[in-house]
Parts: C-alpha cells; structure tokens; sequence
C-alpha cells in the first residue's frame, strides 16, 4: 500500500510541478547499437621526460607546450606511418609519465595483428585498443522519496558535514552547471569529447546532483556533499536516447586532468573492461591518496571494471542480487529523485547513481577527517557496513553502507539517533588515527 501510495505522489509532482519531467534511461545493450570508428583506433603510449624545473617566467607546470612534444609526435608521425595508422591527436599523461597518441586503421587489417607489430616497436612504450564503456542506469518505478533522506538520515549528517573543502571529480557525460539545483556547481568544467559536440547530458547531471545539490534553497532536492566542490569532466557521451558511452581515450584525459588538478575523490559512474591505460592512471590516484568510486556492473561476475579493481570502492545499488564477487558495498540507488537538464528533476535508477550517493559519502568524511587519504576512508566505509547473512545464489554482500555509523567514527560522537545500536560505544575505534 505504502509503494502504490509513492506512485501515485509521485505521478502528481510530475503533473503539478513546472519544468519537472521524470528521467529515463535507455537500456544498456541499445549502447551497442551504435556504429563507431574507435573499433578502428589504437592507443600508442611514447615515454615522457622526467619532471623538471625551468627556473624563468615560461614555466608553467605541465607539458602541454614542452619542448620536446614536437619532437614526440614527430615520431608517433612516423610509427603511424611505419604501421599504416593514422594519427589522430594525442595528449600527454604526466600523471603517469606517458604521451598518448591516438591512431586509427584506416583499412581493414586485424586490430590484433596491428598491436602485436606495434608491441614490437622499441619506440613504443605500450599501445592497445580503445576500450568502450557505459553508464549504469535502469528503469524501475518511480517514488517520490530520496532515499538518502529516510535511510541516510541525510539532515543529520549535514548538521556535521557538508563536504566543503573537499573536490570530487565527476567523470561522466556532461553537466548541466546552469541548472537551479547545482548554483555555484560545478566549479569547474571541461570537455575531453572532441568528436562529438559539447552537450548538456542526462547522466553526468544526475551524478552531479545526487552528489552536489544545493540543500536549503527552497526546490529540488539535497545533495549528498551539497558543500563539496564539482570538478565537472565530460569524458561521455550520450546520443539519441542511448546510455551513456565513454572510451579509453576520453576517460583517460579526464583522469590525468583530475590528477594534475587536486582532486581528493575520483567518481567514475560506468563499467567496462579492464584496460592498461586506466589502470595505470588509477594506480597514480591510489598512489596519491586520491578515493576513487566504481559503480558495480551487475551483469559482469566481478562488478566489471574498475569497480573490481584493487583500490577502487565499487557500489552497487541496494536490493540488487547478483552473482558479483564481494568486496562490493551497498548505497541507495533505486527511484532517486535528481537533478536533469533543462531546470528539471526527474527519478533515476542504477549502480551509477548509488556510485554518487558514496563519492558524497566520502566528501563529507573527508571534511571530518582531512589528512586521511583514500585508503583511510575507503576503511571506514567498509567498516560500516552492515553484513548480513549470506543466502545462497544471492550476491555474496559485503554489506550496505550505514551512514551514520561511518559519519560517528569519523566525528567520535553521535551523529543520529542515539540508540544502543546507534551509539559510538558499540562501533570500533576510528580509523583516523
């Protein structure tokens, strides 16, 4: 009774309210049906020189004008041609000290036979291919409930952090950063997508005002981290009602720029597969002290990459149950009311959108505890998870996250309702220290 009462609400906020329509995603599999070149494309990796300092004026901290570029992709020019490739553009990785050049088999030879020649190549340091991958999200029915705010107990966890101080990248589609609900966010945005146009997109603004939506202002809805700061990055991409779609190209730029630009937590809100390229730049984050969030892909028996990579916190949406190996943990993201393009809000539902409610999770830990790095709090989250009983040919849990629990560690004291299974004295020392 309690559910169809929530449908009926929320079949009258959609009717009564102005500018608000529901958001609804394209089934993942459509995601292939979209004829595209990167099949043809091969990422070649040359080495970048040591960092070092120019003591003059023209010294600028990276190597987008380095000297020695010229003379690099003088000689990917020449790889390219040796292979019958043709170059692309490419784009440095200081991050993990590589120069990435992006090339495409204009015929019809082998994708395999082209990378073992070019793994040959004493020039090159690695190439591969171009991976793809997807936004997480589904079509379930809609409730006009935040699920944060019943299970989270959100309002208490603001009244002792709301994440400030604290920058998370949002690597996704792009970002709606004039909507009412994200004013002042992102406060930055850049676009990594050269091949197709700039865009205000569904999935990145979802994802961004599940994490960072103003709270108090009077419409929409709150943010889980409505104080942290927004480092918007277009590394997707969405078309003709489709999921979103990224490669290794596009993401790989969006993780090297949060990298080179002080991000404190990484959300990547998509799945795919295992690809070189992005596993080095993840090590580089975890190497940093850099919390990085992977949505679990149900579909694949290890939640896919990188939600199954070691480091990365990967989350699934609470209520599913699949044969995903554990070490995954559990957040909201069934029916979550968020923010869409166009000044609107709709409902969304998936892995990539409780992937977001932890990245906030995370940036209101982070404002408690500022010196912890990543590994710290990805402990903490852990450590608050409730483990239930394992029940055969369910997902082996590693637990659904408790909120409040993970927010009275990080602060030693209550932080919502004091009960006795509440209370700080029943939980484990932090692990802060």
């Amino acid at each position: 009774m309690k559910r169809l009462f929530a449908l009926l609400a929320a079949l009258a906020f959609a009717l009564t309210t102005p500018g608000c329509a529901f958001a609804r995603e394209a089934p993942l599999a459509q995601a292939n049906l979209v004829p595209d070149a990167s099949a043809r494309q091969v990422l070649v990796m040359l080495r970048l020189p040591a960092r070092h300092f120019r003591p003059d004026g023209s010294y600028g901290g990276n190597y987008m004008n380095d000297g020695g570029q010229a003379a690099r992709r003088r000689v990917a020019a020449a790889i390219a041609a040796d292979h019958g490739l043709r170059l692309r553009e490419s784009w440095p990785m200081p991050a993990i000290g590589v120069d990435c050049f992006l090339m495409e088999e204009p015929g019809s030879a082998p994708i395999a036979d082209v990378l073992v020649a070019l793994a040959k190549d004493t020039r090159v340091v690695w190439a591969q291919a171009l991976a793809d991958y997807h936004g997480l999200a589904s079509n379930d029915p809609l409730y006009p409930v935040q699920p944060a705010a019943q299970d989270w107990h959100l309002a208490a966890l603001h009244r002792v952090s709301l994440g400030r101080n604290v920058t998370i990248a949002v690597i996704d589609s792009g970002v709606d950063t004039g909507h009412p609900d994200l004013a002042g966010q992102p406060g930055m945005r850049r676009n990594f997508v050269e091949d197709v146009p700039d865009a205000l997109e569904k999935h990145g603004t979802a994802v961004a005002g599940i994490i960072g939506a103003r709270s108090g202002n009077g419409i929409g809805m709150a943010g889980i981290a409505p104080g942290a700061n927004i480092m918007a990055l277009r590394a997707c991409w969405e078309s003709g009602g489709q999921a979103a779609r990224c490669n290794s190209i596009t993401l790989g730029k969006a993780l090297n720029y949060a990298l080179e630009n002080s991000a404190r937590i990484i959300n990547l809100s998509l799945a795919g597969p295992p690809d070189r390229l992005l596993q080095a730049l993840l090590d580089a984050a975890l190497a940093r002290g850099i919390t990085v969030i992977g949505a679990a892909d149900p579909a694949r028996p290890d939640g896919g990459f990188p939600a199954s990579y070691p480091g990365v916190i990967g989350v699934a949406r609470s209520g599913d149950h699949h044969p995903v190996s554990a070490g995954i943990l559990y957040a909201p993201g069934t029916d979550v009311p968020t923010c869409v393009p166009g000044a609107r809000w709709g409902m969304v539902s998936g892995s990539s959108y409780a992937a977001a409610h932890v990245a906030g999770l995370a940036a209101l830990l982070a404002e408690l505890q500022p010196r912890a790095n990543g590994a710290a709090l990805r402990r903490a989250l852990e450590a608050s998870a409730v483990k239930p009983p394992t029940v055969p040919g369910t997902w082996p849990l590693t637990g659904t996250i408790d909120a409040c629990a993970a927010l009275a560690r990080a602060a030693d004291s209550c932080v919502c309702l004091c009960s006795p299974i509440t209370s700080t004295a029943n939980y484990p020392a932090p692990l802060f220290r």
